[in-house]
């Protein structure tokens, strides 16, 4: 068979074009679609349950800042503590790449606490509406680590398979004969010490340099697969009961699935850092606990408070003048 009839061959340039000193990116692109999608998906939110649609952008602000914060700041402090040690300017340098879910998760709870405590929205209000977002963020997001053929899957022989020749990190040594599915690299060196990673030219024979890229679990796809699900679901709990949505409720679910399908899907994946290797389990796994017992706890809690069953927000749609002339604080 066929070594690219075995798996489904990756080889998608991250990169969508170069438009002058500017690098236009599919990661960046997935990255910052929610944020556009999204403010449509919480408009009708908000308009559904008279809430001023004006609320939507100071939100949306908020949350951009605390996900491109949280992600960053996370990925220095869970995968990479001694680089931010070392250099503390580094955590600046968003161009080379590291950003964390988990640190988008904390980022996140804390803009949304910013919100709601400047604006007089109830904190947990907030966060069942905005979930349903961010299940479409993380839909997104991942299908944009997997333009950039990151964080990718063990090696399997599954039908639906991916070979990631552009995953570098984890080529292994070529064998003879070839997987079924794999695809041979060349590690090149180049003038500025650095390497690339050819595709190896068919019919030249091997060398010492020669790498391969195997199948692999598609997790990225099982992610993106999960928040879509997870978008569907939340979205059709809040649909049936609107502003009688048991407070709580929404965010508990989410929190408890989301993080419960990633602690299970680190099982399939490569670990991302070398500190991981020899731990029982990863620091994927381990972050997820903590939000999952959150989860469980707000969700057993959701709607009990007799005096705040189903949370509160500023109801100033359709009222006279509150549009043009409530404050906002950004």
């Amino acid at each position: 068979m066929s070594p690219f009839l075995a798996a489904i061959f990756w080889n998608v340039n991250p990169i969508i074009a170069h438009l002058g000193p500017v690098t236009l990116r599919w990661y960046g692109l997935f990255f910052m679609l929610p944020f556009v999608v999204g403010t449509f998906i919480l408009t009708h939110i908000y308009r559904s349950e008279r809430v001023s649609p004006q609320w939507v952008d100071v939100i949306t602000i908020y949350m951009l800042i605390g996900t491109i914060v949280g992600a960053r700041l996370g990925h220095m402090l869970f995968y990479d503590l001694d680089a931010l040690l070392a250099d503390p300017m580094v955590v600046f340098k968003i161009w080379q790449g590291g950003l964390a879910s988990h640190g988008a998760t904390i980022g996140i709870l804390l803009a949304c606490w910013l919100f709601a405590r400047n604006n007089k929205f109830d904190y947990l209000w907030v966060l069942d509406r905005i979930v349903i977002v961010v299940a479409l963020g993380g839909a997104c997001i991942r299908t944009g680590n997997l333009m950039n053929s990151e964080i990718v899957g063990k090696p399997t022989d599954v039908a639906w398979a991916f070979t990631f020749p552009r995953d570098t990190e984890h080529l292994l040594p070529a064998t003879s004969p070839l997987p079924a599915g794999a695809v041979l690299v060349d590690r090149v060196a180049q003038a500025d010490g650095t390497y690339a990673y050819p595709l190896h030219a068919a019919g030249q024979p091997t060398t010492a340099a020669t790498l391969m890229a195997v199948p692999r679990h598609p997790t990225q796809i099982y992610e993106a697969l999960f928040c879509i699900f997870l978008l569907a679901l939340l979205y059709s709990m809040w649909n049936r009961t609107k502003d009688r949505t048991p407070r709580g409720q929404l965010f508990g679910l989410f929190v408890v699935l989301l993080f419960t399908q990633r602690f299970l899907g680190e099982f399939l994946k490569e670990n991302q850092v070398k500190f991981e290797d020899n731990n029982l389990l990863n620091q994927g796994q381990l972050l997820s606990i903590p939000l999952i017992l959150i989860g469980v706890w707000v969700l057993w809690r959701a709607g009990k408070d007799p005096q705040n069953p189903y949370g509160y927000a500023p109801r100033d749609l359709g009222k006279e003048g509150d549009a043009e002339h409530s404050t906002i604080k950004a």
